[in-house]
């Protein structure tokens, strides 16, 4: 086996178990909330809603403790793009996704807001370079996050017809739970050493590939880590799409780009910035990545807020703009460097 073929292989590993991982610590943690009496919105407020990013949130602590910032970032704006133009692009091949649910046009413009956000907090204003995401800035989003739970929490106190809230708050009905004390701890202790396990051979994979290959780390964690991180929900939407109950997806997406941007992007933030003084921003985002994390969620807010459907037009758009993305980049980092 050639060295390239191996380095794929610890990150195509490295993503099942990290994925895995995430489920069993969620389900464990979830069962052991309810055994002792935890209200079921508040388990769909945290450990659900913190749970489901766990994998994203482990990958990029990882990669900026161990010097990889690039995969870092990668894994955040790969993933948020990947949501938007592959996971309701493909669905929307096969059943049109409506967009007039309660609560997504206004999920839509807080996740336009994160996104403006992340990006200007890249940015140093003084040096006119990009920047390094420091343990205040970290902090910052963390912070936001928080209050955008609570708002989560008011909401779905008068109403739950909010996708979001929806899934948050449907762990009566998650199945797969562990009923017995020892199966509980088994899910726990699964997920517990999965994550870091899964996180490692992502890292190690990654960056050997990167240097192996001549590219940048934020080209693999735009690329294959983001899309590898989004396999769950890709696969969720095109099993909606396919029993045409696609419209719950645009929903979910927007909401795990929020929590992609402000957790993942906070607890990354606070990690780096307490032991490696912040998360260094690769000079290349700014070049087309930042710019098709930003346009492409400022595409699903002006369809979300119009009220227009994500029909077969709008897939074909979609996808041949994430196609039409990927070609670029590797254009701009392999090709035209060579």
């Amino acid at each position: 086996m050639s060295a390239t073929l191996l380095d794929l292989l610890l990150l195509a590993v490295g993503i099942i178990i990290i994925l895995f991982g995430g489920d069993y610590l969620v389900r464990g943690a979830t069962a052991v909330a309810k055994r002792t009496g935890v209200p079921s919105l508040v388990i769909g407020l945290t450990i659900v809603a913190f749970g489901t990013s766990a994998p994203e949130m482990v990958v990029s602590v990882f990669a900026a403790l161990a010097g990889s910032p690039g995969l870092a970032v990668g894994n955040i704006v790969g993933s948020n793009i990947a949501n938007i133009l592959l996971v309701l692009g493909l669905p929307a091949l096969i059943a049109a996704m409506g967009t007039d649910a309660k609560g997504v046009r206004t999920n839509a413009l807080i996740a336009l807001a994160a996104a403006l956000l992340f990006i200007a907090i890249s940015w140093d204003w003084q040096a006119g370079t990009p920047g390094v995401i420091s343990l205040v800035e970290g902090f910052a989003l963390a912070g936001l996050i928080l209050a955008y739970i609570v708002y989560l929490a008011f909401v779905a106190m008068n109403s739950r017809e909010d996708p979001m809230v929806a899934e948050l708050t449907s762990v009566d009905t998650m199945e797969g739970l562990p009923k017995s004390v020892l199966g509980i701890a088994f899910s726990m202790i699964v997920g517990l050493i999965a994550l870091p396990i899964g996180a490692n051979l992502i890292v190690e994979g990654g960056s050997s590939l990167a240097l192996r290959l001549g590219i940048s780390e934020a080209v693999v964690g735009l690329t294959l880590l983001a899309v590898g991180t989004s396999l769950p929900e890709l696969a969720t939407s095109v099993v909606a799409a396919v029993r045409r109950q696609a419209d719950m997806a645009i929903g979910n997406v927007i909401g795990s780009n929020i929590f992609n941007i402000l957790a993942v992007g906070g607890i990354t933030g606070i990690a780096a910035g307490g032991v490696a003084g912040g998360v260094a921003i690769d000079p290349s985002f700014f070049s087309l990545d930042f710019w098709v994390f930003l346009g492409s969620a400022i595409f699903i807010t002006l369809l979300v807020v119009s009220r227009r459907p994500l029909g077969r037009l709008t897939g074909v758009i979609l996808l041949a703009s994430y196609i039409a993305y990927i070609a670029a980049l590797l254009y701009l980092t392999v090709l035209l460097p060579a």
